[in-house]
């Protein structure tokens, strides 16, 4: 079963699994996230999961103005904000002089945040960052989000397994709803997640077969 909660522990679990086995030499390798070492993703990480655990425990009488892909429909490219969040996140996450001590910040915050989505309802109405979804976009979000993250944790973790089938699916949807067609049946869900996001280049072949949706890319980031 497909329920959001669900979605979201798979998502959660997946990069648990990988944070865990993770030590300080590790922390400080490179990510997909431009500028962020293990660490740094890591803090976001904890910081999404907190987010998480508010929103869930956050339930308002307002009627939803988003849902799982309209919740996206806000960003736009901002190298400024982008620039002054990568050096927030890394020197907040170098004040950690044990990656340990985040590490297991960040795992049982998650678990946490899994725990919470299992108890909620996924019909009740949520607060977060300035809108009203109900809980299960709201979780189906925040599976797309660590999904993402986890390609960019494992970029120098070759080793590493990448996201949990379920998670990379609703992603997937995700991306198909915010492009407003679905992606063309040759790209698996990790080569779509990364290029829709602006991790990866379109191949000339692949901004052929999206015609003028190609410009529309990156959908977020």
């Amino acid at each position: 079963m497909n329920a959001p909660s669900h979605v979201l522990a798979d998502s959660y679990q997946a990069v648990a699994d990988v944070v865990r086995r993770l030590g300080d030499e590790e922390s400080w390798l490179p990510t997909g996230c431009a500028g962020w070492a293990v660490r740094d993703l890591v803090f976001h990480l904890l910081g999404d999961a907190q987010r998480a655990l508010v929103a869930l425990h956050t339930p308002t009488a307002g009627q939803p103005d988003r849902n799982a892909v309209t919740y996206w429909s806000d960003w736009r490219p901002d190298p400024v904000g982008a620039a002054h969040g990568r050096r927030w996140h890394r020197v907040a996450a170098s004040m950690f002089l044990d990656f340990r001590q985040l590490r297991e910040w960040y795992l049982e915050t998650a678990s946490a945040a899994v725990r919470a989505a299992a108890d909620t309802d996924s019909g009740r109405p949520v607060a977060t960052q300035g809108h009203v979804l109900t809980a299960g976009d709201l979780m189906t979000t925040l599976a797309v989000e660590a999904a993402v993250h986890h390609l960019d944790l494992i970029t120098g973790l070759p080793a590493a397994p990448g996201p949990p089938p379920r998670a990379l699916a609703a992603v997937r949807a995700t991306l198909d709803g915010l492009l407003g067609r679905p992606a063309p049946r040759e790209w698996d869900d990790t080569r779509y997640a990364l290029v829709a996001t602006g991790r990866a280049p379109l191949t000339p072949a692949e901004r052929a077969a999206l015609g003028p949706h190609a410009d529309r890319l990156p959908l977020f980031s």
